[in-house]
């Protein structure tokens, strides 16, 4: 699917909100759920070192969605994310019956941003696509230009983190 101007505009905020998430001192993930009319009806940012490590924006509005829709209503809502979601985020959405994916970058570029900076994984699961957890949800992404800044703002958090074990 083309990305829209709409579009944009929703994952720009997921960017903003992937910043609080590094202020915060997550790592840099936020999601925004959009239903079909284009209204936006949560959003969140990560914070699973602040909360607890299974606190990703992308299940906390699959939460949201689950107790505050309809199933009809979950169907055409769309999720944008400033990452792509991680096997756990894929399950969460696809038993919520959510609709559309949109992320800006995707798992296979964390892990050569990481390999860039040498920095080695800390995820207790395997990297899988969305398509792989969840076959029948459509996505789209990466999103070309939208990426450099997602890529800028996991250096920052890759930084902070070396910083901190240096101490």
């Amino acid at each position: 699917m083309m990305i829209t101007d709409n579009d944009m505009i929703y994952l720009r905020r997921c960017i903003e909100l992937a910043k609080e998430a590094l202020e915060a001192g997550d790592a840099p993930f936020g999601s925004v759920l959009v239903d079909g009319d284009g209204t936006i009806l949560c959003e969140d940012r990560n914070r699973a070192n602040t909360v607890d490590a299974t606190y990703h924006p992308e299940i906390a509005v699959a939460k949201w969605a689950a107790q505050n829709m309809t199933p009809e209503a979950r169907a055409k809502a769309v999720v944008y994310t400033s990452g792509e979601h991680c096997a756990m985020c894929s399950a969460a959405h696809a038993w919520a019956g959510l609709g559309r994916i949109v992320y800006i970058s995707s798992s296979r570029q964390l892990s050569e941003w990481m390999d860039e900076m040498g920095v080695t994984s800390t995820s207790p699961i395997n990297s899988l696509t969305i398509q792989e957890v969840a076959p029948n949800v459509p996505v789209d992404g990466p999103i070309a230009g939208l990426d450099g800044e997602i890529k800028a703002l996991q250096q920052r958090s890759f930084q902070k983190s070396s910083l901190k074990k240096a101490h």
